[in-house]
């Protein structure tokens, strides 16, 4: 497990070209907000989490499974991350911060759609 990244993903990098290439500045993995969010953008008071579908448990994805050696060492270590995850994003909102999400398998191939970063980017850039 060492060999997984937690920082520099595939899916990261693209979601931050494609910010940048659409005019929007950002700061990455700030230490000070809870969670270290991936991308933080300061003028939207917005954090951007970019989840792995396997280590945060995306249900709605073939990728976010329970593998099936050794599933009650993986039961509770997802969970855990689940629960992790939930807590940060309720301490970012707690602060008055936006938080999205985005998944892993959203960035991938057809995903990509103009439809999808069209609407991340509504998301983003809406006052509240």
């Amino acid at each position: 497990m060492s060999k997984i990244r937690s920082k520099d993903t595939k899916p990261e990098l693209f979601l931050r070209s494609w910010l940048h290439s659409n005019g929007l500045r950002f700061r990455l993995h700030r230490k000070d907000l809870p969670g270290k969010p991936d991308i933080v953008l300061p003028k939207y008071k917005t954090a951007l989490f970019v989840h792995g579908c396997f280590w945060h448990y995306h249900a709605d994805c073939n990728e976010g499974r329970i593998p099936s050696s050794n599933t009650n060492f993986w039961k509770e270590k997802l969970s855990k991350n689940i629960e992790r995850d939930a807590a940060n994003q309720q301490r970012l909102a707690g602060a008055g911060w936006r938080v999205l999400v985005v998944w892993e398998c959203q960035l991938q191939g057809k995903q990509r759609s103009q439809v999808f970063l069209a609407a991340l980017l509504h998301k983003i850039t809406k006052t509240k």
